[in-house]
Order: C-alpha cells, then sequence, then structure tokens
C-alpha cells in the first residue's frame, strides 16, 4: 500500500500501439515503503512519507514544467469521477481541433487500452499508461510518457488522469491548467464532498447538460458549492454528446495556446 494515498503498488505499463513499456513495480513510492511491524502504524512515519512522496512528485513535476515552458507545450491534466464523460469530451475536442492545434494525449486509467484506442482514432498520438492498483498519475510517469511522445513544439498535451476525485488532487503533474469535469448525472454537491480537488483546479466543466431535462441536478447550486471551495473556478457548460456549449471550450483553448 501507498501510505500517501492507499492506492497498491503493482507494475505501472506505458503502452503505445504496437509496443509495451513495464516499469518494474510501479510509482516511485515503493523506495520510501516501510513494511517493518513497529513502524507500520506509526502516525510519525506515516506524514514523514508523505512529505517525502509528495515532495519528490513537487521537483520532478517541477522539471516537467520547465520541459513545457521550453518547447511551449500547454498541459491540461484532466480530471473526474468516473462516468463523467471526460474521454467523450477529449475525443471530440481533438477531432475538432487537430488541424489548428497540434496535440498528443496521455492516458491514465488501471486496466485496458480502450481509452487510448478511442484517442488514437481522432489521428492524435496517444499513449496509455496502466497504474494496475494505483490511483493516480505523478510526475514521474508523466516525464516518461512524454519522452516516449516526443512532443512538438507549440502544441498541446492532454493528460487525462485516473477516474478518481481523491488521490489525483495530491499530485502536480507539471500541468498548466488542472481541469475538473463533472456530469449532471452526479450529485451537485460534490464540490462539497470532495473539496480538494475542486480547490486545485482551475476550470470545472459541467458536462451532459443535454440530460438536465432528465436528472435532478441544479447547475446554479454545483457553481455556488464549487465556488465556496474555490472563487476562482471558471465554468464551461457543455454537452461533449450533442455539442452544446463546446464551441466556448474550444475557444478558451485557441486563447491558451496564442499565450
Amino acid at each position: 500500500m501507498c501510505d500517501t494515498c492507499g492506492c497498491g503498488s503493482d507494475s505501472t505499463t506505458f503502452r503505445k500501439h504496437g509496443a509495451d513499456h513495464h516499469h518494474g513495480d510501479g510509482h516511485h513510492h515503493d523506495h520510501a515503503h516501510d513494511h517493518s511491524h513497529e513502524h507500520n502504524h506509526s502516525h510519525d512515519r506515516t506524514i514523514a512519507i508523505e512529505q517525502d512522496i509528495l515532495g519528490e512528485n513537487n521537483l520532478l513535476a517541477q522539471r516537467n514544467r520547465g520541459y513545457f515552458e521550453a518547447k511551449n507545450v500547454f498541459a491540461i491534466n484532466l480530471v473526474s469521477s468516473p462516468g463523467s464523460g471526460k474521454t467523450t469530451l477529449l475525443e471530440k475536442t481533438l477531432a475538432t481541433l487537430k488541424e489548428e492545434i497540434p496535440s498528443a494525449v496521455i492516458e491514465g486509467d488501471q486496466q485496458t487500452m480502450n481509452d487510448a484506442d478511442r484517442i488514437a482514432k481522432t489521428g492524435v498520438p496517444v499513449l496509455q499508461i496502466n497504474t494496475g492498483n494505483g490511483c493516480h498519475l505523478d510526475a514521474e510517469m508523466i516525464h516518461t510518457a512524454y519522452g516516449e511522445l516526443k512532443l512538438q513544439d507549440n502544441s498541446a498535451l492532454f493528460i487525462e488522469n485516473v477516474g478518481n476525485l481523491v488521490c489525483p488532487a495530491l499530485f502536480d503533474l507539471g500541468e498548466d491548467k488542472r481541469v475538473v469535469v463533472i456530469s449532471v448525472t452526479e450529485g451537485e454537491d460534490k464540490p462539497l464532498k470532495y473539496p480538494t480537488m475542486f480547490d486545485a483546479a482551475d476550470i470545472c466543466i459541467i458536462n451532459k447538460i443535454d440530460l438536465l431535462p432528465y436528472v435532478q441536478f441544479d447547475v446554479e447550486k454545483c457553481k455556488e458549492y464549487a465556488l465556496q471551495v474555490n472563487h476562482h473556478l471558471q465554468f464551461f457548460e457543455v454537452s461533449a454528446t450533442t455539442g452544446e456549449g463546446m464551441e466556448t471550450w474550444y475557444n478558451w483553448l485557441k486563447e491558451m495556446l496564442k499565450k
């Protein structure tokens, strides 16, 4: 178990189409694990390990950020709970903007190539990271992945994190913007239940608004709750399925790439 977030330490696999890359025992967490009985339940020891893991991750994230800045790569960390529709959102975004914005994608999932296969159909370079029992991506994984992808200058990198609103909030990947996606099929109180993630986000996309007539979801109440946690949040209300509201999201992305 990882002392920071409770995720397992199975081997992490990096997969491009036609190639697999296995990386030992998974996250770099493992070096800090203490398996001796007398320390397993030590609160002080747990805090020290958390600080060590997160401190190392933050240093690597800063290196990633420096690399992205040098190449003028705009990196976006997409986070959400499972089923929010972020893969569909990403598919539609890439299909619409790939001629205007050179892009690459890092897909994070515990198992399968399903999402990477979907993204590959857009023609955009994609690398799948399977984390095994791991519940988040970290900065070291991103460093390895963009080395495999060989990012273009003046491009966008979309990182689709593992579906989880808890652990990914702790790990800076070196991204420029963190985008949290919530769907109207979830409760509007999600920002209050998972405040760390919403506090760490820059953008909140409320997806599946085409379903609003069929579900009990108060968009304004959701925004109100989110702003209680993070008053700097910017919102986009979209349906990735029908395209409603997507143009505003596309225009924001294009503006970010100009900066």
